[in-house]
């Protein structure tokens, strides 16, 4: 599929993409995110290393743009998993410097 990356265009296929991340260790990801395969990405990186320009030449939603049009699942940002409620004893053992969670 035709897709235009910091105005240059690239014919990427879903496949290549895959093969082309595979054994790259994704990167910690604090904005936008592809999954591809069994890991998630920022989009950046693989940005980076399909069309082999630095990620400061291309925006990271031209690449989510063409990741999506292949197939894959891109996310625009990772929300805060919130930190489950305490019970009443939790709480009090908590405040009091306690170790010991129940």
């Amino acid at each position: 599929m035709r897709v235009v990356i910091a105005r240059f265009p690239f014919e990427l296929v879903k496949s290549e993409v895959q093969e082309a991340m595979k054994g790259i260790k994704p990167e910690p990801v604090t904005g936008e995110s592809v999954t591809i395969g069994r890991r998630t990405y920022p989009v950046k990186q693989v940005g980076e290393v399909i069309t082999r320009q630095d990620r400061r030449d291309f925006t990271a939603s031209e690449v989510s743009r063409a990741l999506t049009r292949l197939g894959f699942t891109c996310r625009d940002t990772v929300a805060p998993v919130p930190a489950p409620a305490l019970s009443p004893l939790e709480n009090a053992s908590h405040m009091l410097g306690s170790a010991a969670h129940v």
